[in-house]
């Protein structure tokens, strides 16, 4: 809208309290301050969301991978020839034989579920999600035969474990007697112990050398699986198709989608229902509006009518009132958008903030998965905020705009 010099100068005068309309302008104030707050909310929970999600999903697949070619019974005793294959099939990145077996770890009395991985040492090294959140020791340490693993931090707290402590890995699959089979146990050292940031992989997972794991699980030369990433997780399935009958009857391929369905589809669902349910702060905001214009415009009848037999126009009216309602609107998700990313900034402080003040934990890893709380901000998604913001308030001028423009000053001047 292009307004003239007078119409500005009028938008101007209603936007300031006038005598006797301090009522209507802590009304539009209200407004302004409930329209912040819609986009202040709706800026911060959808990035946190956002955050969330990418970061479960880094993380997941940086140690799952986009794919997994898994063994027909837990064992690919040609992993070598699958490894190739993959390698060579258009769009994969990376082929990576390992081997992963749930068991139970002990230390000085303690026992806990664990999730022993055997690798390469060039994929225990060359993983960045492994090699930069090291938090005690070293993967220098970890060599196949030196008999040291490394551990997750929260799984060293389980047992009360500390670099060079020595922990026991119990294997179910051990000597076989007349009497059954005995477990099987074999004692480690703690190498390294590190922390990425994934509740249940930090809880769980020991590492180890490859020929460590087939070792004590007595696989001989089979691994278990092959972790494979592509260059687009999305399309995962249409990449490996080609790979499909090269490993038929011996394994089949589970991608990420299939190994987490659940929970991503929980956050997807999540993720919209917060943005609906958070608009409609922007829409009392924007209604708010509405009925401050509606007392605005009672309140200037006169000021109307007047206007109008100068010579002012009926658009004129329409572009004032609009202007008012707008720039109210504007105002705050201006301040709404500033605020948003000063919450964001301050997100982990103010959690835990809260969790001092209350006694509660908000942000329970073993419930939420990530140890702190992630965000990232889609600039797509902000500036559809900032539009449904002001586009809803847009819509609800318009009728007192109208209404204002409809105002016949005949009627008005004789009875006033």
């Amino acid at each position: 809208m292009i307004l003239n010099r007078y119409e500005r100068m009028i938008a101007k005068r209603y936007l300031l309290p006038g005598k006797g309309e301090s009522f209507i302008f802590l009304v539009a104030s209200i407004s302004m301050i409930g329209v912040m707050l819609g986009v202040a909310a709706l800026i911060t929970v959808m990035s946190v969301m956002n955050g969330f999600r990418a970061d479960l999903f880094d993380k997941t697949a940086g140690l799952n991978g986009h794919a997994v070619v898994q063994g027909y019974g837990g064992s690919l005793p040609d992993w070598r020839a699958i490894v190739r294959e993959a390698q060579a099939t258009p769009g994969v990145t990376e082929a990576t034989p390992l081997i992963e077996q749930p068991l139970m770890g002990s230390l000085n009395g303690r026992v806990a579920g664990i999730l022993v991985r055997g690798l390469q040492m060039k994929d225990i090294t060359g993983n960045p999600l492994i090699r930069d959140n090291i938090v005690a020791g070293s993967l220098a340490n970890i060599r196949p035969g030196s008999g040291e693993v490394a551990i997750g931090a929260r799984l060293a707290e389980t047992l009360g474990a500390s670099v060079g402590a020595p922990i026991t890995v119990i294997s179910p699959q051990g000597q076989t007697t007349p009497f059954g089979t005995l477990p099987r146990s074999v004692g480690y050292t703690v190498g390294a112990i590190f922390e990425v940031g994934v509740y249940d992989y930090d809880n769980a997972f020991v590492i180890m050398p490859m020929a460590d794991a087939q070792t004590l699980l007595m696989l001989g030369d089979s691994v278990g699986m092959v972790e494979i990433v592509t260059n687009d997780a999305d399309r995962v399935q249409d990449i490996l198709k080609p790979l499909v009958p090269k490993i038929a009857g011996q394994a089949e391929i589970r991608d990420w989608r299939q190994n987490n369905a659940a929970l991503f589809e929980a956050l997807s669902v999540e993720r919209v229902v917060m943005f609906w349910i958070l608009s409609l702060i922007i829409l009392v905001a924007a209604f708010n509006i509405l009925s401050s214009l509606i007392m605005l415009v009672r309140a200037k009848t006169r000021d109307i009518a007047i206007l109008r037999t100068m010579g002012a126009s009926r658009g004129a009216m329409i572009r004032i009132f609009m202007t008012v309602g707008v720039t109210v609107g504007a105002l705050g998700t201006l301040a709404g958008v500033a605020l948003g990313f000063i919450l964001l900034y301050f997100r982990q402080g103010i959690v835990d903030g809260v969790q001092y003040l209350s006694g509660q934990n908000l942000w329970d890893p073993s419930i939420r998965f990530l140890t702190e709380m992630p965000a990232r901000t889609d600039p797509v998604e902000v500036f559809a905020i900032v539009a449904m913001a002001i586009g809803s308030t847009f819509l609800f001028t318009l009728y007192p705009a109208w209404k204002a423009a409809s105002t016949d000053p005949v009627q008005v001047l004789r009875y006033e």
